[in-house]
């Protein structure tokens, strides 16, 4: 019988090569957003185009050339292995597949094949614990932007968001005492960045992530002290929600914390965030402050725990 139901796990994407023209062709996707940057397009456009692209291409790409891998990008290598460990989990015949908000594989992609498979319900899993209206909204957004470009009307479930979600905490708890294993020290947990303004007008994304932070840090037993947060990978000029990662690390050794170990809970799958600036960038500016140990925990990837929360969030949408 042939599958009714599809589960689309998505994430933010990944350049498909190791190129200057392939980075630069998915930072313009990303950046000409108008959920991800959201000013005057008369002013970004032209800003991007002129300035920022043909600048942050070549340096983005010497950062991901730090990370890549034989089967290239880290991201899309562990989305791909998210995709086939959930599909073992779940019944027959549902099928799971994996699209990609910028880049490939594309959201038209996959979507036309299940439509002409007569695929009626979609579940859409954006792999963001934390909402944001530059994460979660635009995938929401696209979807139905793809959905009408291919005159496709299924049933939507669209799950937004778990930053509560007991086998999300418990995951990451497990992955932290497992790493622990050879010594706890202190715990910084470092979310993506998001600027200011946009907390401002609503978006519950910092909120979200300080819901987290604090579970987990319960989940472990942690004392006040034991334990602190901060924001990463801001662009641009404008403020940022804070305190900022760097920030957090250099106080940290001001207070006398010599030993720090990072993790970004926010993050499904390591990338070019977590592998490179938080174990190249900041791991560096920690040791040139005066810490003396560094290290960062994975995220969750493909861990069996992450799997299982990915199949406790899906399964009841695709049952209903």
């Amino acid at each position: 019988m042939p599958a009714k139901t599809a589960v689309i796990l998505t994430n933010l994407g990944t350049p498909e090569a190791l190129d200057v023209a392939s980075v630069k062709r998915f930072l313009k996707e990303f950046l000409s957003d108008p959920l991800v940057v959201h000013l005057p397009r008369l002013l970004w456009l032209p800003l991007l185009h002129g300035v920022i692209l043909p600048l942050r291409s070549h340096k983005t790409l010497r950062a991901y050339g730090r990370v890549w891998r034989e089967d290239g990008s880290p991201l899309l290598t562990y989305a791909r292995k998210q995709r086939q460990a959930l599909q073992q989990k779940l019944p027959e015949p549902t099928r799971v597949e994996l699209a990609m908000r910028y880049g490939n594989p594309s959201y038209i992609s996959v979507l036309r094949p299940l439509r002409d498979a007569g695929v009626d319900k979609l579940v859409l899993l954006p792999l963001y614990p934390q909402y944001s209206v530059t994460t979660t909204a635009t995938s929401y957004k696209h979807l139905i932007d793809s959905l009408k470009q291919l005159d496709y009307a299924p049933a939507i479930e669209f799950i937004g968001y778990y930053p509560e979600h007991p086998a999300y905490i418990d995951a990451l708890a497990k992955s932290i005492r497992e790493h622990w294993r050879q010594g706890q020290r202190h715990l910084l947990m470092s979310f993506h960045g998001l600027p200011r303004a946009n907390v401002e007008r609503g978006d519950p994304y910092q909120r979200q992530c300080q819901q987290s932070a604090r579970l987990l840090a319960a989940k472990l037993g942690l004392g006040d002290d034991d334990w602190s947060i901060g924001y990463q990978s801001r662009f641009g000029k404008r403020a940022w929600i804070q305190p900022y990662t760097s920030d957090a690390l250099q106080r940290l050794v001001e207070r006398g914390v010599k030993a720090v170990d990072v993790v970004c809970p926010g993050f499904s799958a390591d990338c070019l965030e977590t592998l490179d600036e938080i174990n190249v960038e900041y791991r560096r500016e920690f040791l040139d402050h005066g810490g003396e140990a560094f290290s960062y925990i994975p995220a969750l990837n493909d861990r069996d725990s992450h799997i299982e929360m990915m199949r406790q969030l899906v399964e009841p949408k695709i049952l209903s």
